[in-house]
């Protein structure tokens, strides 16, 4: 992928529809949060991906100029409620092979859209659902946030200072990483059933609730063999280690340590210039005052002093950078792990590949644009007499959002 933060992606658009599910037909069903993210992950390699939006927009009112999780797609306006609308969609589902919604457990099937109605017309087609508490059990219809499905979970509660309430960590270990990349899993997995010789289609059922909880698993083998304490802020990995956490520097800004392996966390201490008066890393009685030590010499430099000490070490000691930041460093630059499109500095997509690198060919899609070339080159003429009534789906919303 060509390209570095603040420049053109000019490599990475023009290999884009070329990734691996080049060819891979995908209806997304507009919603919010995990579902449309997980539908652009589709889309940056390669799949093409058509959006069907509602008159009227969502309930998020966002510039749809600027919602990069919309890029690489293409739209088509569909109003659900409108007598003919679900045929229009189902007229699409046809010719698809993955179709994503993020609706309340029931709202598709009362709308004329579930999977009976898909799989009617195309019993091939890998019908991904995208809820926090997922499509049974107790809480299925209730609403929900990210904050909400990680807290029952354990998930939340393991994570922040041990004298401080639970840390929200934005919406990225709920929405995107236990629902959004589970989907993508799910849906290519099952993609991949139904194209063997006696697969066939099916529900894929993506719940936050199931997928933060996976996240966990190696958590819960070190709970089950003592290895972890079912407590915040005191394990290995949570910042209750004091060589694996983050320090103020005099600044105001942060370094972050990760030096668990002796000989790494060596080199931090000769570097850092404490190795002669650090305490036993082994003795957790002295921990604290470990963590002490740590927090006073690193206070008597700048971030960028520190970081220019540790970047050429095998310290694992990392400078925290902002988002505005991060695109500007040098490794991230020289990957191209930052890409600039339509005048927007982003993430590129991942991951890469050696033969079929995808990219960002479009930016995100307008509502209803694309509806006559999408009519056309799916071969829908229906679409053609979608209605630009009022939007009617309010309180049928997607379930999961940040």
């Amino acid at each position: 992928m060509a390209g570095t933060a603040g420049t053109k992606s000019g490599g990475a658009e023009a290999g884009a529809g070329e990734g691996p599910l080049a060819g891979v037909r995908v209806v997304e069903l507009a919603g919010m949060g995990p579902g449309p993210f997980a539908a652009m992950c589709l889309a940056d390699l390669g799949a093409d991906v058509v959006r069907v939006d509602r008159p009227g927009g969502g309930a998020l009112r966002v510039d749809p100029a600027k919602d990069l999780t919309n890029r690489n797609k293409r739209s088509v306006l569909v109003d659900l409620k409108d007598p003919g609308g679900p045929a229009r969609v189902l007229d699409l589902v046809e010719r698809a092979d993955i179709l994503i919604e993020g609706f309340r457990p029931g709202v598709a099937e009362r709308l004329g859209i579930g999977p009976a109605a898909c799989f009617a017309r195309n019993p091939g087609l890998v019908y991904g659902r995208m809820t926090g508490w997922g499509q049974r059990g107790p809480l299925a219809r209730r609403a929900g946030h990210d904050v909400s499905y990680l807290a029952l979970t354990g998930t939340l509660g393991m994570i922040g200072r041990p004298d401080e309430p639970p840390t929200v960590p934005a919406n990225l270990v709920g929405d995107y990483a236990g629902g959004s990349l589970y989907l993508v899993m799910g849906v290519l997995a099952a993609l991949h059933h139904a194209r063997t010789p006696h697969g066939t289609g099916q529900v894929v059922d993506a719940a936050i609730v199931d997928g933060a909880s996976h996240l966990a698993t190696m958590l819960h083998a070190m709970l089950a063999t003592g290895g972890w304490q079912d407590r915040r802020g005191t394990n290995l990995l949570d910042g209750g280690c004091p060589f694996y956490g983050t320090y103020e520097t005099s600044d105001g800004q942060y370094m972050a340590v990760g030096a668990l392996e002796p000989q790494f966390y060596a080199e931090f201490t000769a570097l850092l210039g404490i190795a002669d008066r650090a305490p036993d890393r082994g003795d957790l009685s002295r921990w604290g005052e470990l963590r002490e030590t740590i927090e006073a010499r690193f206070r008597e430099r700048t971030r960028q002093e520190w970081t220019a000490v540790f970047e050429d070490s095998d310290a694992c000691v990392a400078p925290v950078l902002s988002m505005r930041e991060a695109p500007a460093h040098p490794h991230l630059a020289a990957r191209s792990t930052y890409v600039e499109h339509g005048g927007i500095t982003q993430p590129a997509p991942a991951p890469r590949f050696s033969a079929t690198q995808g990219g960002i060919a479009r930016g995100p899609a307008l509502p209803g644009a694309d509806t006559a070339q999408v009519a056309a080159d799916w071969d829908v003429p229906s679409l053609a007499r979608s209605t630009d009534a009022p939007d009617r789906t309010e309180g049928d919303g997607p379930q999961p959002a940040g």
